[in-house]
């Protein structure tokens, strides 16, 4: 649904304050026993309206959200503790829009674009505090925390290179793919979809399919299921309802495009540092920059587009000071020495211009592995991620994605792999 549709029709937006059926998320606030009696059908509910945005308010992305908002409120145990626990912390959501900024306005027009609930465009902050680098103890990661598996299924790349699922761009096609699908799997109830979301379809199932056994109500909140599960959906409405009702401040992100996409074609090495190095944080999902390969683009910020589309294009070809070498021997072959390196025949092939399959012995081939030097460093005591960093002159980040670490935590004796450029 495009900006111009939502707000012809503010007027005419209602919010329903209860909902036949209710699904969870995982989430770390303690659970809270449901009552019954708290659940209550939507026929027998009060509508409510959401006021109709000043001008002011239509430059807010958050307002935005908040036009369209059309979960219902809800008096549920579980979502007025989670409620209390965000107004007992002010100061978070001044972190989450910081964090926000960049991905929220985007976010929100893909969700719009497939005319799902709004309510989705807040899922990141209840996944993942919208921390696109985030990586769980469960190998879940990015935004959405997908995990490979589910990264697999709907198509986003994965590999020594690259992993999409810390791209804004192609984890949120997948994530909001993935919602599409269990919508239609759990019969349009959006609570049983969410929480199958953090969970897993099949234990979701299982829930419902054991109350009905035994007589119960299968909306959300009458399930058994696993206590983080059990917070996650009331976790992200309390979020909604704070934002709807105006409860809590969500402070402002512009309504415009802050971030575009530059297409990659091929494998590309940028040679300017300092230009790249601001881009880091739209890009956790290149893991070896300025190496770019397997990436499919960059996110750029939207003002600077044509800026990197140009220096993409300036790049030189046949620079491949920064690349390995490597002498064909006999006995070798592409698949040979692509097994031996760890890279696809097809990337051999186009580093280096071949047409065939056919190479000879002597012949230099250019590997598409950067020249770097690979250490591996034995935690000490009294060290930390930031002073290991700190030594090696690399970022905390880069660190915990090569090492895949899901927290800040390290062990005396703990081996980390560190990657030294060369160039």
């Amino acid at each position: 649904m495009s900006l111009n549709r939502f707000i012809r029709i503010l007027p005419l937006i209602v919010i329903l304050s209860g909902c036949e059926t209710t699904p969870e998320q995982p989430s770390s606030q303690p659970a809270v026993k449901a009552e019954s009696a708290t659940i209550v059908s939507k026929q027998s509910e009060p509508i409510e309206k959401i006021a109709p945005l000043n001008a002011k308010e239509l430059d807010d992305v958050w307002q935005r959200i908040r036009a369209q908002l059309t979960f219902a409120n809800s008096s549920h145990p579980d979502v007025q503790k989670r409620i209390a626990w965000y107004l007992s912390h002010p100061n978070y959501m001044d972190e989450i829009s910081r964090r926000a900024e960049p991905y929220l306005y985007y976010i929100v027009t893909e969700v719009e674009k497939r005319d799902l609930p709004i309510e989705l465009a807040l899922m990141p902050l209840i996944e993942s505090d919208f921390d696109a680098s985030a990586y769980s103890h469960k190998h879940a990661s990015g935004l959405w925390q997908l995990t490979p598996s589910i990264a697999k299924y709907f198509k986003v790349k994965i590999s020594p290179w690259y992993d999409g699922r810390q791209d804004v761009i192609d984890s949120t096609r997948a994530a909001l793919d993935f919602m599409e699908y269990l919508y239609k799997r759990f019969d349009g109830d959006w609570y049983h979809a969410i929480a199958a979301y953090n969970l897993g379809e099949g234990r979701v199932l299982r829930a419902i399919s054991n109350n009905k056994k035994q007589g119960k109500p299968t909306d959300f909140f009458s399930l058994k299921l696993p206590k983080q599960t059990s917070q996650y959906v009331p976790k992200l409405l309390a979020a909604a309802q704070l934002l709807k009702n105006q409860k809590m401040v969500f402070p402002a992100i512009a309504n415009k495009d802050a971030i575009a996409k530059v297409a990659i074609s091929g494998s590309v090495i940028l040679d300017n540092k300092a230009q790249w190095q601001q881009l880091e944080s739209l890009n956790y999902g290149v893991i070896r920059f300025p190496a770019i390969i397997d990436a499919p683009h960059i996110v750029v910020p939207a003002s600077e587009k044509v800026q990197f589309e140009t220096m993409i294009a300036n790049q030189k070809s046949n620079d491949y000071s920064q690349w390995q070498h490597y002498t064909v021997k006999r006995g070798d072959s592409l698949s040979v020495i692509a097994k031996r390196y760890k890279v696809s025949v097809s990337q051999l092939k186009a580093f280096n211009n071949l047409k065939s399959s056919t190479i000879r012995i002597g012949q230099k081939l250019v590997l598409p592995q950067l020249a770097d030097t690979q250490i591996e460093h034995k935690v000490k005591s009294g060290e930390s991620l930031w002073k290991i960093a700190n030594h090696y002159k690399v970022s905390i980040t880069k660190l915990k994605q090569w090492n895949s670490l899901s927290g800040d935590r390290l062990k005396v004796g703990e081996k980390l792999t560190v990657f030294l450029s060369n160039s």
